[in-house]
């Protein structure tokens, strides 16, 4: 018997097409990240958006409206994801972005322009919500535990060349006409959403989100094509049953979807506790001042270091090429340094930079400004190689089966939320504290280094039941999850089942399970009693 195929592939072709359309969906992420930077202050946007022009308050609104639109779908993804599944969502959010850049370009003058404008942009952000929260539990899901890391580090490694992409459009179409100028650089953004939903019609669905909803035919299926194995084979099974362990010590077995208090719960499997580990990674990409950078690089050398709107756009250009390049260099370190290096390192990196461009920046004079120009590039740099890709990565496989959805959903509802917010007062606070922003910035940062290093697991080279070890262990033995994830040892396929059952975590999820049986059973009886002296 031949291995099951989709879209004709199998084995490694197979899961490299589920990356590169995984991948698609960040690099379209990242070019609607950086697309506005060089639009909101052109000239002939300004025109047909008067509301726009030299308003740092309504820049920042037109903005930041986007954020507001990705919070929903991560919230419309919390709801309703466990439903919908991984493949369906992706196509939804993609749709709703082309839906949504349509709505942006067909604004014209005699209508209603900023406000046709903002609605779009506003659901081009719900498409792009949804995508987020799916795509890294989906590529998470569909990988094996020797390229986990590396694939979805790749995700968040591409949004740094999609912003580069974006930066250099904007740029080149400054050149063109005036409709030309910013019509077509969010016009743009409709191939990559394309290359999300097509693909992805003839794609495999998560085989761990089919075993949860007792499709076991189709997950073994699935399991098979994308390792390239036969159904029967041995490894197929074991992986199979490996999943439904860990379905079973989710207390996930048998249910339809999860509800979001399962999310708040604590005991072996540390629902919570992980979620927020998720959510305060999202939350601290965002409050370290990334966006500060990205969305307003131009404006930052336009009003802090005083050069030319046409300067401005270069050196924004020239500062996306340094945070590709870096972006890059994450992917060939993730496994080798581990998440919990990686993150610590370049926090630092981010500390430092931003203690070098308020200092160059209080004197006041060209020369010294020149230096806060080199701080913003180290920043990028630092944060490329690191803050980029991790929060990305860590919520998708830090979270349990029963709650990843929804925890990735929260996690990144954090990312929107303070990406909103920090994309609104970032204009506002370089306008009335100058300096001041970046040293904010700079304390920020330095309060990041305690909480990763007391209470961030390492997890490179886990498999997704592996890290679930890790907490019971912490749990039953009533140590620290750092150390608890520093003292197990890299384990096996068939020592995570035998470990699963030494920490209580099967055994456990079946008692529930029993339990709860047993209360429906109460229930029908209590029900068909009452039926009876009714009768």
């Amino acid at each position: 018997m031949a291995p099951p195929r989709f879209m004709g592939l199998t084995g490694h072709p197979l899961s490299l097409a589920v990356s590169t359309v995984a991948t698609t969906g960040f690099v379209l992420f990242g070019y609607d990240q950086g697309v506005m930077s060089g639009i909101i202050t052109d000239p002939a946007f300004n025109n047909l958006f008067p509301a726009t022009k030299s308003n740092s308050t309504m820049q920042a609104f037109v903005t930041a409206i986007y954020e507001v639109g990705c919070l929903f779908g991560a919230i419309f993804i919390l709801t309703f994801g466990d439903w919908i599944g991984r493949r369906r969502a992706m196509m939804m959010g993609g749709t709703i972005m082309i839906l949504g850049v349509i709505i942006q370009v067909t604004s014209e003058r005699h209508a209603t322009p900023l406000a046709q404008f903002i609605v779009g942009r506003t659901i081009t952000g719900v498409g792009n919500g949804i995508n987020t929260s799916t795509i890294p539990t989906y590529q998470a899901e569909c990988s094996r535990t020797s390229n986990r890391g590396l694939l979805i580090c790749i995700e968040g490694g591409v949004i740094a060349f999609g912003t580069l992409v974006a930066y250099w459009i904007d740029y080149g179409a400054s050149y063109g006409s005036a409709d030309l100028s910013w019509r077509f650089p969010i016009a743009f953004q409709i191939v990559f959403a394309l290359i999300v939903v097509i693909p992805t019609i003839w794609l495999p669905e998560s085989p761990r989100w089919l075993l949860t909803r007792e499709r076991y035919a189709e997950g073994e299926t699935v399991i098979a094509a994308l390792r390239g194995l036969e159904l029967d084979d041995k490894e197929t099974q074991l992986q199979k049953q490996i999943i439904m362990d860990s379905i079973k010590a989710s207390g996930y077995a048998g249910r339809r979807g999860t509800p979001l208090k399962a999310v708040f719960t604590g005991g072996k499997t540390q629902h919570f506790r992980r979620m927020m580990l998720g959510v305060s990674s999202q939350f601290m990409q965002q409050v370290g001042g990334c966006n500060a950078v990205i969305y307003y690089f131009p404006i930052l050398f336009e009003q802090s270091i005083n050069q030319t709107h046409n300067i401005s756009l270069l050196l924004g250009g020239v500062n996306m090429i340094v945070y590709a390049i870096f972006a890059t260099l994450s992917w060939f370190i993730i496994e080798r340094v581990g998440r919990r290096k990686l993150f610590l390192w370049g926090t630092v990196g981010q500390c430092l930079s931003m203690v070098i461009v308020f200092s160059c920046l209080i004197p006041g004079t060209e020369a010294a400004a020149k230096g806060a120009a080199v701080g913003l590039f180290t920043y990028i740099a630092s944060f490329g190689a690191s803050w980029l890709p991790l929060p990305w990565l860590y919520p998708a496989e830090i979270n349990p089966i029963k709650t990843r959805q929804k925890a990735n959903a929260l996690s990144t509802c954090s990312n929107w939320l303070f990406n909103f917010l920090i994309v609104m007062i970032t204009p506002i606070m370089i306008s009335n504290i100058h300096w001041g922003t970046y040293l904010f910035f700079a304390i920020v940062n330095a309060c990041f280094l305690p909480l990763i290093y007391f209470t961030y697991p390492e997890t490179a080279r886990r498999s997704l039941e592996e890290i679930d070890i890790i907490f019971a262990k912490g749990y039953v033995e009533n140590i620290a999850y750092v150390r608890a994830a520093k003292e197990l040892e890299f384990l096996s396929d068939e020592e995570i089942d035998r470990k699963a059952r030494m920490y209580g975590l099967v055994e456990e999820a079946e008692s529930e399970k029993e339990a709860e049986g047993l209360g429906i059973v109460r229930e029908v009886e209590k029900g068909g009693l009452k039926g009876g002296l009714k009768g």
